[in-house]
């Protein structure tokens, strides 16, 4: 008696507590999704700004460039005037974030999904850390050729690698319980 009535409460707890992370994933999953389309919305209208010359006005003898917010003069986002600064430090960075968040998002969506170990929660994970192992590292060494790059950047390079490995991780225990799903549907 005393052990199924235990059983029970810790049952219960795992219930709510997996239905605890279902409810933060999703808040998450929203946020980066947010996030994602903000980074990339401000990338294509910077993009669509500088290429046209659409509300960008130059200052501090043509030295910076405000982008204006549209049909408006006031500044939206201030830039160096030069190509390497606009390319690298900019345009390539809202982008890369705006992919980082995308495929946050991506992640997070995994850990509502109603079940955990699929094919595609795998793909998703991995997704996520082969971008974040192997993609800012060069793309910061390649604009340190060009561009000055502040220590601050090294730690977000660390910082986005060890996010890479922490999924790596993620995605090979979720290969296990994939492994062991089709084991137990096989034995069933």
């Amino acid at each position: 008696m005393f052990y199924d009535n235990y059983l029970y409460i810790c049952i219960n707890k795992l219930i709510i507590r997996m239905n605890q992370s279902k409810r933060i994933s999703k808040i998450l999953y929203y946020l980066c999704i947010l996030l994602s389309a903000g980074y990339l919305l401000t990338f294509s209208y910077s993009v669509f700004c500088l290429l046209t010359g659409f509300a960008v006005t130059p200052y501090k003898e043509n030295l910076y460039l405000h982008i204006n917010y549209p049909f408006t003069e006031q500044p939206f986002l201030n830039i160096e005037n030069n190509y390497p600064y606009i390319i690298l430090s900019f345009l390539l960075v809202l982008l890369t974030y705006g992919i980082f968040f995308w495929l946050s998002a991506k992640v997070f969506k995994v850990f509502f999904q109603s079940k955990l170990f699929t094919e595609e929660n795998i793909v998703q994970l991995k997704r996520f850390y082969i971008y974040n192992i192997f993609f800012p590292l060069p793309m910061v060494i390649v604009a340190s050729f060009f561009v000055e790059v502040e220590s601050i950047i090294w730690g977000l390079v660390f910082t986005h690698f060890m996010l890479g490995i922490f999924c790596f991780f993620l995605a090979n225990i979720f290969k296990q319980g994939l492994h062991l799903q089709n084991e137990q549907d096989l034995f069933i």
